[in-house]
């Protein structure tokens, strides 16, 4: 399966969430770190979901960028 991870940088690194799994976050000293660590927290997330016996969730969400015009101020 393939989640959609939101980054966002912090003071001392980034942290990382995933908008289709509740509950589950990462944090980490830089990006690649972040990433690594968000992909191991959703792989032990959905063990532990199947493991209580409860649904995986079906990624569902995406991304894109809009663009917006430059404000003169």
């Amino acid at each position: 399966m393939r989640y959609l991870i939101i980054l966002e940088p912090t003071i001392t690194g980034y942290s990382a969430y995933s908008p289709d799994i509740e509950g589950c976050v990462a944090a980490g000293t830089d990006r690649e770190e972040t990433v690594a660590l968000m992909q191991d927290a959703i792989a032990f997330h959905l063990e532990g979901m199947a493991a209580d016996g409860q649904p995986i969730p079906e990624p569902q969400c995406e991304s894109t960028y809009v663009e917006i015009a430059a404000l003169n101020q």
